[in-house]
């Protein structure tokens, strides 16, 4: 799943990106607000971690300008304000969920997820799709064996899990794929659809290719 982190911070930011590239998201990093708000009118994103304290545009600013533009995407608040009337402020203003600095990357990760969940309808169970099976701390396992998966192929194979059984576009893939400092071409993904197709060959769980549609993830009986 594709990211925003808008923190200002650089040495947090770095520590974060790499950590939730690792975790298997594809991780775009601005730090200032005004330059977030542009590729937020340009780029889709699944969830947007951001700070408050920015420079240029602050945080509650650059919110306040998404849900007026209508984007539902979640946004999930980092700051070093400790004060109730901060949060309140921050939930009343379209945020989904809070949390303050200093924090553990655990529960940074796990709220995150169930936000994800949360705006995608998901129960926190397991998901189950013939053999191959999605678990919420964002592993899969195919046939009771843990599935290794590289952080872009986990993308990709997360991606189709979400949407099973529907047509998934070349460049739905490639924007949940891929960051904006990669150097990577849509037809890249190719590349990894076809490496995920080897990994789940053997079960009855297969990606297909949709010709004109793109691709779909789908389950023989």
């Amino acid at each position: 799943m594709r990211l925003l982190l808008v923190e200002d911070t650089a040495g947090l930011a770095c520590w974060l990106q790499k950590a939730l590239t690792q975790a298997g998201f594809a991780v775009d990093w601005l730090a200032d607000g005004l330059a977030a708000d542009q590729v937020l009118q340009t780029e889709q994103y699944s969830l947007v971690v951001l700070d408050i304290s920015l420079p240029r545009l602050d945080g509650l600013s650059l919110l306040g300008r998404m849900r007026k533009r209508g984007q539902n995407v979640p946004v999930l608040l980092l700051t070093a304000r400790t004060g109730v009337a901060d949060r309140v402020r921050g939930l009343n203003q379209g945020a989904d969920d809070y949390l303050s600095k200093p924090f553990e990357l655990e529960e940074l990760e796990a709220r995150i997820r169930a936000l994800l969940r949360r705006s995608q309808g998901q129960s926190q169970e397991a998901q189950a799709f013939g053999e191959l099976i999605f678990h919420d701390e964002g592993y899969f396992e195919l046939q009771h064996k843990p599935l290794a998966l590289t952080p872009r192929e986990s993308s990709v194979l997360t991606t189709l899990m979400q949407r099973r059984g529907r047509p998934v576009s070349r460049q739905q893939l490639y924007e949940q794929t891929f960051t904006l400092a990669d150097e990577a071409s849509q037809e890249s993904i190719e590349l990894y659809v076809h490496r995920v197709r080897k990994k789940l060959s053997g079960s009855n769980v297969s990606i297909v290719t949709l010709r004109g549609l793109g691709y779909s993830l789908e389950c023989q009986p």
